[in-house]
């Protein structure tokens, strides 16, 4: 399946933004929020083809929000990479426990993104 609509979830405007930006260059539909659970709740509703999460957020955190959207029967099959600041390797494993397809550390690299995001669509 191609990757055309990507959900963008980051408490920081400033992230969201140049996120944004990047991914509409390249062709991308980009649709944002900015916590856990608008990011739950926007993967129900919009079907997104693809998320990019950050996990440090207030409120349900990245972890939390992709744990809900990748076991709930009507958004499992939505691909989630993880976008954070927390580069530990416990805390990639516990991503990808949660049901993340892939983890990126920030700053992220904008060709690593766009080159993983190609290979998933």
């Amino acid at each position: 399946m191609p990757i055309s609509t990507i959900l963008v979830v980051d408490d920081s405007p400033t992230e969201r933004l140049a996120l944004q930006e990047l991914l509409s260059r390249e062709g991308y539909q980009v649709l944002t929020a900015e916590s856990g659970e608008q990011a739950v709740e926007r993967s129900k509703t919009d079907k997104p083809d693809l998320i990019l999460m950050d996990v440090v957020m207030p409120g349900m955190n990245g972890y939390q929000a992709t744990r809900t959207i990748s076991r709930h029967e009507s958004t499992r099959k939505i691909p989630i990479i993880l976008c954070t600041s927390k580069g530990q390797e416990t805390d990639k494993i516990w991503g990808m426990r949660q049901g993340a397809l892939a983890y990126l550390v920030k700053p992220v690299d904008h060709d690593e993104l766009l080159a993983r995001i190609r290979a998933i669509g």
